[in-house]
């Protein structure tokens, strides 16, 4: 049976801690390249194998000790707004279209990507947390997915509408700030 109150509680606290991570700002770049519903399909599939990974091992993570969390997780993001601010975003650089918009390359490219980019993210190590702390894994599961696609979504869609009145630089400015602060944050909670 489903509890309400525990996918109410996980989708709050997933959506919430994955809106200024990099799901948002992958699927943002995503939507202004490909065709959103593409893009969406690939992403929603990728988050559907990383909550069924987190629900499964969510008895194992509660062994590790929550400093050692809290550091790999500060670690990750300072890393992330690093590779942004290297990387960066070139307001003349104009945002081409890919030649080949078929379904299954676009999808592909939205699934591989958050597939490899939120392995061992934050949300999913809190997924599995909520999975062994509620014992419900079917709430837990339903609560997080839907989170997560929710972000992917609002990301797929804002990013072609954001990227006509904010020029790329700013968006990844703001984004590596994001990363940054998330990141001190977690290292603090790991010294603390």
């Amino acid at each position: 049976m489903i509890s309400i109150s525990v996918m109410a509680l996980v989708f709050g606290v997933v959506f919430l801690a994955e809106l200024p991570d990099k799901t948002a700002l992958a699927g943002l770049v995503l939507g202004t390249r490909y065709r959103a519903s593409y893009v969406f399909v690939g992403v929603a599939a990728a988050f559907v194998v990383h909550v069924v990974l987190a629900v499964a091992a969510g008895s194992v993570l509660t062994l590790l000790p929550q400093q050692l969390l809290h550091a790999l997780t500060g670690v990750l993001f300072l890393g992330g707004a690093a590779m942004l601010l290297l990387k960066g975003g070139d307001d003349d650089e104009e945002v081409r279209e890919p030649k080949d918009q078929s379904f299954w390359k676009v999808s592909g490219a939205g699934f591989m990507l958050i597939l490899v980019a939120e392995f061992g993210d934050l949300t999913q190590i809190m997924t599995a947390n909520l999975a062994a702390r509620y014992d419900d894994p079917i709430s837990v599961g339903l609560g997080a997915v839907l989170a997560l696609w929710a972000v992917a979504g609002l990301g797929i869609v804002g990013g072609k509408a954001l990227m006509k009145r904010v020029p790329l630089s700013l968006i990844t400015k703001i984004a590596a700030l994001l990363m940054t602060a998330l990141g001190v944050w977690s290292l603090y909670e790991a010294i603390a």
